[in-house]
């Protein structure tokens, strides 16, 4: 009669060895650093505008949330997942619509999609909130084109080298291939190209310029 009582005091220390490998693991996961488990490098995408109650860590969960879904929203942007973008971004500007940041990689996002027209309004309302946002210029000016307007695109593009100081030099290299482009096409006639010009020659953005803003 003793068997089933032995039998059932091992099913009791198993379930119990079960439930503490559960517990331990699920602690463990919980405090590794999101970035190391997806692989994100940190991003810091500004103050962002509107958030004034804080956590004694510093931090509100409402700040929180905004900069998880930027950062989720830039990774996308970067993989080219276009569409995942943008829903990640209308999330973001539905907790923080003032945040210029995300209006830049909005567009960036419906260009990615030749969305060029509503690029143009997310770029605009990007330099409407901050006059300094850098990579807005650099994105209105390749909407602009997309757009056929290439007087604009060279002016957008110029305020772009005018306003960009700290710069990553790529980016400063495509502006200058792409006003030397636009510049060109105004000049010279289709039949009359200069040698070496390939109609559609401006580089591709295969990233977001990731430029502080000055205010």
């Amino acid at each position: 009669m003793k068997q089933p009582k032995r039998t059932l005091d091992r099913r009791i220390q198993g379930l119990l060895l079960t439930i503490s490998v559960t517990v331990i693991l699920g602690l463990v996961i919980s405090f590794w650093p999101v970035s190391e488990v997806l692989q994100i490098p940190e991003q810091k995408p500004g103050d962002v505008a509107g958030i004034v109650e804080k956590t004694p860590s510093g931090k509100s969960a409402h700040e929180t949330e905004v900069r998880k879904q930027f950062k989720r929203a830039t990774v996308m942007l970067h993989a080219k997942q276009y569409d995942y973008a943008i829903k990640a971004l209308h999330k973001v500007l539905e907790m923080s619509p003032k945040m210029p940041e995300a209006y830049v990689n909005m567009g960036y996002a419906l260009i990615g999609l030749e969305n060029y027209g509503a690029a143009h309004d997310f770029f605009n309302s990007a330099i409407e909130l901050r006059v300094g946002q850098v990579n807005a210029y650099y994105g209105l000016a390749i909407a602009l084109d997309g757009e056929g307007d290439i007087e604009g695109a060279i002016g957008a593009m110029r305020s772009y080298l005018h306003l960009n100081k700290n710069e990553n030099e790529r980016y400063t290299r495509r502006a200058r291939a792409a006003l030397w482009e636009w510049e060109s096409q105004l000049k010279y006639p289709d039949a009359n190209r200069p040698v070496g010009f390939v109609p559609g020659s401006l580089p591709s953005i295969d990233s977001v310029a990731q430029t502080k803003a000055t205010h």
